[in-house]
């Protein structure tokens, strides 16, 4: 390395080959074109009110097929999960609202189905 009098830093040169990497993200060679053209629009939203409206969406066709409960339930975690970063839930808060939309589902399904059996 060369003497540096100064001793200041010296800014290292980015080849002319990898320079396009400083605008680009680090997974970018991996997608599709079509892929980089939504990751791109993915960047410019702020906050989380399209991914709640995707869950809404998403939960709603699956609450249509009993089969997929257990995909159900989970998208029903991330959506409450998301919901309480939007409106910066604490954790207590997180958990008293998944427990009454559990206990929702819960009087839905018994209204429906009726009691459940023993045995």
């Amino acid at each position: 390395m060369p003497w540096n009098p100064a001793g200041a830093k010296r800014r290292r040169r980015i080849p002319r080959s990898l320079q396009h990497r400083r605008t680009t993200g680090f997974y970018d060679d991996s997608l599709t074109l079509a892929e980089q053209v939504a990751l791109s629009q993915a960047r410019d939203i702020q906050g989380l009110d399209e991914e709640i409206a995707l869950l809404r969406v998403r939960l709603r066709s699956l609450a249509e097929d009993p089969k997929k409960l257990t995909p159900f339930l989970k998208g029903l975690e991330m959506l409450v999960k998301a919901l309480a970063a939007t409106h910066r839930l604490s954790k207590k808060s997180q958990d008293d609202l998944m427990d009454s939309v559990m206990g929702v589902l819960e009087g839905v399904g018994t209204a429906v189905l009726g009691e459940p059996r023993d045995g």
